[in-house]
């Protein structure tokens, strides 16, 4: 078993070895570095880990649990910029909007429900516009998340107009988990960028991608993402409690 002091000390070297792995794919593409950003997906980590990565000098991570991200919100700096990239229930939204102040995004917006429940929370707790990133589910794969990219225009259109207290600010997918449909899903995802923007008028380098995780983000970055979501490549392997007998 890794110590902890190990662990701590090999996330912020896999942190840098990313981060220069992420400016080298962003020069082969013609992007300037600066305008990818790279999430720390945190999932299972303890508070210690992710500041360790914080003292290095990130400040965006990302949690795919509700329950999790409002237990370490409050024991790091309120500079910290949280991204919820998790599927998110409406019964949660209150939690997760009051727990985090500082939650910046939230990516996995994929039906007018939970948007309608996310525009009335921000207003309930008079906080700034939420940015959130429609979903798309660009694998076909049922145990995804995310809307058919047939109707992420719709979508857009009624977060952009229809959500007061929202701001679109792109489109997610996650991809198959061999990795074997990657570019297929990335083609498919930039295709409903192309759509969206032209359907709400809006230039698409404003228009975000998030896509790539730790198998691909290299590759997605090629393929013009601006928002890669990377855990077990800086963190290791999640770590989830074992079942009780």
């Amino acid at each position: 078993m890794t110590s902890p002091l190990v662990a701590e000390v090999g996330a912020v070297a896999a942190f840098r070895s990313v981060m220069l792995r992420v400016q080298q794919a962003a020069e082969r593409s013609g992007a300037k570095p600066d305008r990818v950003r790279v999430v720390a997906v945190s999932k299972t980590k303890p508070v210690t880990l992710i500041r360790q990565l914080y003292d290095a000098g990130h400040r965006c991570f990302g949690e795919n649990y509700v329950q999790e991200i409002v237990e370490k919100a409050p024991q790091l700096p309120q500079d910290v910029e949280w991204h919820f990239i998790g599927r998110l229930q409406s019964n949660k939204v209150k939690t997760l909007l009051g727990g985090v102040p500082n939650l910046a995004v939230v990516e996995s917006v994929d039906n007018q429900k939970i948007a309608n429940y996310l525009d009335r929370m921000v207003s309930t707790l008079g906080r700034n516009p939420l940015k959130v990133l429609v979903q798309v589910n660009t694998s076909g794969e049922e145990s995804k998340s995310g809307i058919d990219p047939s109707d992420c225009v719709e979508l857009a259109k009624h977060v952009k107009f229809s959500c007061p207290n929202l701001v679109f600010s792109g489109l997610m997918t996650i991809g198959m988990a061999d990795y074997t449909s990657t570019p297929q899903n990335f083609q498919t995802l930039s295709s409903c960028r192309t759509k969206v923007c032209k359907a709400l008028e809006m230039p698409e380098e404003q228009c975000e991608l998030s896509m790539g995780m730790s198998g691909d983000f290299e590759l997605a970055i090629e393929m013009g993402s601006t928002n890669v979501r990377i855990g077990s490549t800086i963190f290791g392997p999640r770590e989830y409690p074992k079942k009780q007998e």
